[in-house]
């Protein structure tokens, strides 16, 4: 399948999904490889044919949903994001919670590198901190099942700081498996952020290259909507370098870091989940 017409058969079915194509158009080639497969298995010889087939064939629309999930991941993507959470975050966190348990919900984690990193720089910070209990979900049971096993490719881990892979990893032939210490408190859920949610409340949560990069305004408003249903006044929401979020008065950039934003007040009507 040539680009121009997968880019073609893309802006007219990801808009029917809830999806914006201009967060597609720089990974479209991992989508386009996998539409390109599935009308190999169908039969079908060409995109003209699969919108037939699309408009046919009402189950295949969730087929397709299944193969537009973007799955770039590994730890510690964007340092300066995760070093900020460690130097200035997770102390608030930790003292908040003396005595209790810090919740956070990684939301779209795909294969669990994302909550690995938290538990593995919760840890690594100072001692006597209370306990940190992840909630990750994703809506790919295939990644489910990886990030349950929690076995990666030396390449996943290149961001890493340089005394982590000794220190939170074990070898096992050519994979690099966390250690169950870095594994406790860290369970993983296969939920869809566009229908469900994990029970809250969450000190953190982490939306990151997932809702506010691929979903369309109304479905980014709804998810919005979502997650600040979980976030209590004084919690934080982080969300991808290049994000921008709906507007909204219940959100504030922490200075010098806009990735990471504070709860600051209660929804207001218009917020609220439809």
């Amino acid at each position: 399948m040539q680009d121009t017409e997968c880019v073609a058969f893309l802006q007219w079915a990801l808009p029917r999904l809830g999806f914006r194509w201009a967060g597609f158009r720089k990974v479209r080639r991992q989508v386009c490889k996998r539409v390109a497969r599935r009308m190999a298995a169908l039969g079908l010889d060409g995109t003209k044919a699969y919108r037939g087939y699309l408009e046919r064939t009402p189950a295949e629309w969730r087929v397709l949903d299944a193969l537009t999930h973007i799955t770039i991941s590994r730890f510690y993507r964007d340092r300066a994001v995760f070093d900020r959470l460690a130097a200035d975050i997770f102390p608030v966190l930790a003292r908040r919670r003396r005595g209790g348990v810090v919740r956070v919900w990684s939301a779209g984690c795909a294969s669990g590198e994302e909550p690995y990193t938290l538990a593995i720089l919760w840890r690594c910070g100072s001692p006597g901190r209370p306990p940190l209990q992840i909630v990750a979900t994703d809506a790919d049971p295939a990644m489910i099942a990886r990030a349950r096993a929690g076995c990666y490719a030396r390449g996943s881990l290149r961001d890493v700081p340089g005394d982590w892979p000794a220190k939170a990893f074990e070898r096992s032939d050519d994979r690099y498996c966390v250690r169950p210490d870095y594994r406790h408190g860290v369970s993983f859920l296969q939920q869809d952020i566009r229908t469900r949610t994990p029970d809250g409340p969450f000190d953190l949560v982490l939306c990151r290259n997932l809702a506010f990069t691929y979903f369309d305004e109304p479905l980014q408003c709804r998810v919005l909507a979502r997650l600040l249903t979980r976030l209590p006044a004084g919690g934080y929401l982080l969300v991808g370098r290049h994000e921008k979020l709906p507007d909204t008065h219940a959100l504030a950039p922490v200075a010098g870091c806009p990735e990471i934003l504070c709860r600051t007040e209660a929804m207001s009507a218009a917020e609220q989940v439809p």
